[in-house]
């Protein structure tokens, strides 16, 4: 892996929880926390990744020619999976918030009963 894709990792994923520190907001919180989820693929796909190698589709191929790593691409694919989940399921839950208490600033609704 480069130092300037760990870079630019580091900096996305610290822009995501920058903003998930700073929100004053459900929805903002939610977003962030899917740009630091987003440092995730990049990592991912940085670490499988070859140069000059080709997809892994191996049919058709010479032997010994390389190719990107196949288990990093559906790690990846399964991130992405799980992240839109998770943000789904926030997203719910800050609308469930809104209907109980009428605000999505956190400040507002910690005097929620459960």
């Amino acid at each position: 892996m480069s130092i300037l894709a760990a870079l630019v990792v580091a900096w996305v994923f610290g822009v995501g929880v920058y903003g998930a520190i700073v929100s004053r907001n459900l929805i903002h919180l939610a977003i962030c926390l899917s740009v630091s989820q987003s440092a995730t693929y990049i990592l991912l796909l940085t670490v499988g990744y070859r140069h000059g190698a080709g997809a892994p589709i191996f049919k058709g191929v010479p032997l010994g020619s390389p190719a990107v790593d196949p288990v990093v691409q559906a790690l990846t694919l399964t991130d992405v999976v799980v992240g839109v989940t998770i943000t789904a399921l926030i997203l719910a839950l800050a609308l469930d918030v809104h209907r109980e208490s009428g605000s999505v600033d956190p400040d507002e609704i910690a005097e929620l009963q459960g």
